[in-house]
C-alpha cells in the first residue's frame, strides 16, 4: 500500500509539472483550453472554471492539456495552429522544461537537508597520504598549488589536475595558515586522484543549487551515453524499465527513506524530460520537428496528417510499454 500510495504521488507530481507547463504557456499565449487532465481513462473529479475542465482521471500514469486546433484543422483565432510558430514552440517546450525545473527544485531539498560538501575536514582516512603528512580533522583547504579553494568541486579538481603528482596544499587550522606537501594516490578501481579526506557536510542553498545543477548535467550525459549505446546496439534490456519497473524502484526508495524517495523522484523528472524532446511521434520533440519544418518551410504541414501521425506514433509507444512493462515483470519474479 505504501509502495502504491508512493508511486501514484510521485507519478502525479512528474504529470502535473510538465502538463502545468504546456497549459501556463498556453494560457500566456491566449490558446483556447479545453482541458487540463492529470492521468487516463475515466474521470474521478473534475470542475470547470472559465473555458477549462480540470480533471483527475483514473489510471494515474500520463496526462494531457487538451488544446484547440493542436490535433485537428480549426478556424478559432485562438486555437493552437493558428498562434505563431515561436509561440507554438514555447508551449511545447514548457513541458519538458518543467520537468528539468522540477528535478533542480527536487535536488536542492534533497541536497540542502543533507548538507553540501564543504572545504572542512570530516575524517581523514586511514593509511591515506592525508593521515600520512598530519593533515586532521577540522582542517579547511584554502589553496592548492596557488588556486584558491571555495568548494569541494574546486578541490576534487585541483587534486585530479596533479595526476598524481606532489601538490602543495595551505590550510587553515585554529586561525593559522598551515603549508603542506602531498603527494596523492590513484585509486586502481576507479583510477580516481586522491589525499584520502572526507568532506564536512554544511547546509548551504548556494551549495545545494549547484550541486542540482552539477547532477542535472551529469545525467543529462548518462542518458546522451545510453542512447547512443541504444542506438549501436550496445545497450541491454535490464538497463530499460517500465511504469512496473519504476513502481517497483519507487517502492525500494520508499523503504530506504524519504530522501531516497526525493532523489528518484528528481532522477525520473529529468530522465522525462529529456525523453520527451526526442523526435518520436507522438512526443513533444516530434511536435517541435513539425514546427521546425512550418518556420524554415513557411507553411504548416497538415493538420489531420500530423495528428496521424501522433496517432501511429502514441500506439507504437503504447505497444512499447506492454513490452517493456512484460520484461518488468519477468525481471522482478525471476
Amino acid at each position: 500500500m505504501q509502495t502504491a500510495f508512493a508511486a501514484i504521488v510521485v507519478f502525479s507530481l512528474l504529470v502535473f509539472f510538465h502538463e502545468l507547463g504546456h497549459f501556463s504557456i498556453a494560457k500566456m499565449v491566449g490558446i483556447k483550453v479545453h482541458e487540463f487532465a492529470i492521468g487516463m481513462g475515466p474521470k474521478l473529479i473534475n470542475f470547470t472554471k472559465g473555458e477549462t475542465t480540470y480533471s483527475l482521471r483514473v489510471l494515474p500514469i500520463g496526462g494531457y492539456v487538451k488544446m484547440e486546433g493542436e490535433d485537428e484543422a480549426s478556424e478559432d483565432k485562438r486555437s493552437f495552429s493558428n498562434k505563431p510558430v515561436l509561440a507554438r514552440m514555447g508551449v511545447i517546450l514548457a513541458g519538458p522544461i518543467m520537468n528539468f525545473i522540477l528535478g533542480i527544485v527536487l535536488f536542492t531539498i534533497l541536497f540542502y537537508s543533507v548538507g553540501s560538501p564543504s572545504t572542512t575536514i570530516q575524517e581523514v582516512l586511514a593509511g591515506s597520504p592525508a593521515e600520512t603528512i598530519g593533515l586532521q580533522k577540522g582542517d579547511q583547504v584554502v589553496e592548492i598549488d596557488g588556486e584558491n579553494i571555495d568548494s569541494w568541486g574546486q578541490l576534487e579538481k585541483a587534486i585530479a589536475k596533479s595526476e598524481g603528482n606532489e601538490i602543495t596544499i595551505i590550510l587553515k587550522r585554529n586561525g593559522d595558515n598551515v603549508l603542506k606537501n602531498i603527494e596523492p594516490m590513484v585509486d586502481e578501481e576507479t583510477n580516481r586522484v586522491m589525499i584520502g579526506i572526507v568532506p564536512k557536510m554544511e547546509k548551504s542553498l548556494s551549495g545545494a543549487v549547484r550541486n542540482s545543477f552539477r547532477n542535472l548535467m551529469m545525467i543529462v550525459r548518462e542518458i546522451g551515453a545510453f542512447l547512443r549505446r541504444l542506438v549501436t546496439r550496445e545497450a541491454v534490456s535490464s538497463e530499460v524499465v517500465g511504469p512496473v519497473g519504476i513502481i517497483n524502484l519507487v517502492g525500494e526508495a520508499t523503504r530506504a527513506g524519504w530522501l531516497n524517495l526525493v532523489f528518484l523522484a528528481a532522477l525520473i523528472s529529468i530522465n522525462l524530460g529529456i525523453m520527451n524532446l526526442l523526435p518520436i511521434p507522438a512526443l513533444d520533440g516530434s511536435r517541435l520537428l513539425f514546427l521546425l519544418v512550418e518556420l524554415f518551410r513557411g507553411k504548416p504541414v497538415d493538420p489531420e496528417k500530423e495528428g496521424m501521425i501522433h496517432m501511429v506514433g502514441f500506439t507504437i509507444l503504447i505497444a512499447l510499454m506492454v513490452f517493456v512493462t512484460y520484461q518488468d515483470i519477468l525481471r522482478i519474479f525471476n
